[in-house]
């Protein structure tokens, strides 16, 4: 009983530590959420007001050629897929993996058929463990990433469909909807087929461009379309800290749990100790009364 006890006495000291440890690691999510939070919130405008740029010309231009405007036969298929470098984040990695292999699995017959633009290494590693079609890797991302930071690989995927190796290129990631909620999304982000249509704005104000409104296109969709993954890497980064927050909060509290269920044990286990002790006791004076 005595090393039953010592045992449990043992467990419940590594649980207070692993407490220590979910308890400081929620509270540094929490602290980076916000920040994270506030960049995601503060790109936005930007974002926003470049789409309508872009839409304002593309609805005074009566004859669009851009290719990132214009639909073509798919023969192949980019995928950018955003995860994290580092885990013990609940489900954050694994539901957004799973609905890119569901997806790949239910529009494509062959691996030839797709390439994959990946950001994290719990995404690489998991990807590549099962002979997927890696064109380019990100990792190492810090929690408050700059464009500088994907520049690269956001600029590689948009011009490889501009240059035709691909034919559609889709965005997945984790939309940021709070800190316990966020939603493993897969968008189509080119050909921007709702730039040109589907939205109508109201000139306000005639302007002029030069040297002419495609010129101006031919500069401004590149940089939209990168501007739209960053903002989805801030978005999923925002992801990954509310997932990060809430799973080491519920650790915490099963961790709490499981201290009390063990001192609720070893006092029993004491309890018991101390009665068998009595009894003996007890015995051997009426044995030698």
């Amino acid at each position: 009983m005595a090393r039953s006890m010592r045992d449990i006495k043992r467990q419940i000291k590594s649980v207070q530590n692993t407490r220590q440890i979910t308890k400081a690691m929620e509270m540094v999510a929490a602290s980076k959420l916000r920040k994270a939070q506030e960049k995601a919130e503060a790109a936005r405008p930007y974002s926003e007001k470049l789409k309508e740029v872009v839409s304002s010309i593309a609805a005074g231009t009566k004859e669009l050629s851009h290719p990132m405007l214009v639909s073509r036969p798919v023969k192949k298929t980019a995928y950018l897929i955003i995860t994290s470098d580092r885990g013990l984040a609940g489900g954050y990695n694994a539901n957004i993996l799973r609905q890119v292999t569901l997806l790949l699995a239910e529009r494509h017959k062959s691996k030839d058929e797709y390439g994959l633009f990946v950001i994290g290494r719990k995404g690489r590693d998991f990807l590549r463990r099962r002979d997927y079609p890696i064109v380019e890797e990100v990792t190492e991302l810090s929690d408050t990433p700059t464009f500088a930071d994907i520049k690269s690989i956001a600029y590689s995927a948009v011009q490889q469909f501009e240059t035709g190796v691909y034919d559609e290129l889709y965005i997945c990631y984790n939309r940021f909807i709070n800190a316990i909620s966020q939603v493993p999304t897969v968008e189509k982000l080119l050909p921007m087929d709702t730039v040109s249509g589907g939205e109508h704005h109201e000139a306000t104000a005639n302007y002029e461009y030069e040297p002419s409104p495609e010129g101006v296109l031919e500069v401004l969709l590149p940089k939209y379309a990168e501007t739209l993954i960053y903002s989805a890497i801030l978005d999923g980064k925002a992801s990954e800290l509310g997932a990060k927050m809430t799973a080491m909060g519920s650790a915490t509290k099963n961790a709490s749990k499981m201290i009390g269920n063990l001192k609720l044990t070893y006092n029993r286990a004491r309890q018991a100790a101390i009665t068998q002790e009595i009894t003996e006791i007890v015995a051997g004076a009426n044995a030698q009364s």
